[in-house]
C-alpha cells in the first residue's frame, strides 16, 4: 500500500494520499490550505489518480483546498453532515478571535458533488475498503477512517487516519464552536482506544504515532484507559 502526505500551508495540516500501489486509482485526505500544488506533484510523482476525497472534518485548515481538488478532478467530497455547512461556511467553526482575523467573512463554496460519511459505513475506494468511525468532540461532524494494509498472514497492518481527535502525545481542542470535551472523552474511549496497539496512526497535525504509543504516554488519555476492550480493525 502507497501512503504519503505532507503539511499544508501555514496551519500546517496533514494531507494524505492512499493507493494499493503507484500508478494507479487513490483516495485524498483533508486537502487543506495550500494543498493544491503539492498533491499535485505528489499525485505526479507517484503515478496516481485520485477518485475521492475524504474530509475527517470541516476546519477550514483540513478543507480549503477540497473543492479546487474536487470539481478539477470531477470526483465527490465525502464529509459527515454534521459539518457539511463547514464547506461553504468555514467561520463558523471558528473562534469570535479567529472571524476576526479572517474579516469576519470567507467565502468558500461546496464541490459540486458531496457525498455523506456514517458512523461504521465501509466505504470501497481506490481499491481500499475504509470503514468510517464517527467521533464527535473536535467538532459535532469528526470522523476517523480505518484500513488495513497488506495481504495474508503476518503481512497486514492496521491503519487509523484521526484527522484531529488524536495526535501524537494530545488530543484535539474543544473549544472552538461545535466543540465538546465530553464527547470527545467518549469518542477516544469507544472508538480509538479500542484499536490494537500496533495501528498505525496518521494524525491531522504532526507526526505519525501508534495506538499503543499513545495508550502508554499520552497524558490525556490516561483516565480513559479500560483493559480488556481492544479490538481489531
Amino acid at each position: 500500500m502507497l501512503i504519503a502526505g505532507f503539511p499544508a500551508g501555514s496551519f500546517q495540516a496533514n494531507c494524505y494520499v492512499l493507493a494499493p500501489e503507484a500508478g494507479g486509482p487513490c483516495v485524498v485526505i483533508d486537502p487543506g490550505e495550500g494543498a493544491e500544488q503539492p498533491l499535485e506533484e505528489l499525485l505526479h510523482r507517484h503515478r496516481l489518480d485520485p477518485v475521492a476525497v475524504l474530509l475527517t472534518h470541516g476546519h477550514f485548515d483540513h478543507i480549503f483546498a477540497v473543492t479546487p481538488v474536487c470539481d478539477g478532478n470531477d470526483i465527490p467530497a465525502w464529509i459527515h453532515p454534521e459539518d457539511r455547512v463547514l464547506l461553504s461556511d468555514p467561520l463558523r467553526g471558528l473562534s469570535a478571535e479567529a472571524r476576526g482575523f479572517f474579516g469576519g467573512r470567507v467565502v468558500l463554496r461546496e464541490p459540486r458533488e458531496v457525498r455523506a460519511l456514517t458512523d461504521g459505513t465501509s466505504l470501497e475506494l481506490a481499491g481500499l475498503a475504509v470503514t468510517v468511525d464517527h467521533t464527535p468532540g473536535h467538532t459535532r461532524g469528526s470522523v476517523t477512517f480505518r484500513l488495513t494494509t497488506g495481504e495474508g498472514p503476518g503481512a497486514e497492518r492496521k491503519l487509523l487516519v484521526s484527522g484531529d481527535t488524536l495526535f501524537a502525545g494530545s488530543i484535539g481542542r474543544t473549544d472552538l464552536p461545535g466543540g465538546d470535551h465530553g464527547q470527545m472523552l467518549a469518542s477516544l474511549r469507544d472508538k480509538v482506544l479500542v484499536l490494537d496497539d500496533e495501528t498505525a496512526v496518521l494524525p491531522g497535525h504532526g507526526p505519525s504515532t501508534t495506538i499503543g504509543q499513545e495508550r502508554a504516554s499520552n497524558p490525556f488519555l490516561h483516565g480513559l484507559i479500560t483493559p480488556g476492550r481492544h479490538r481489531g480493525l
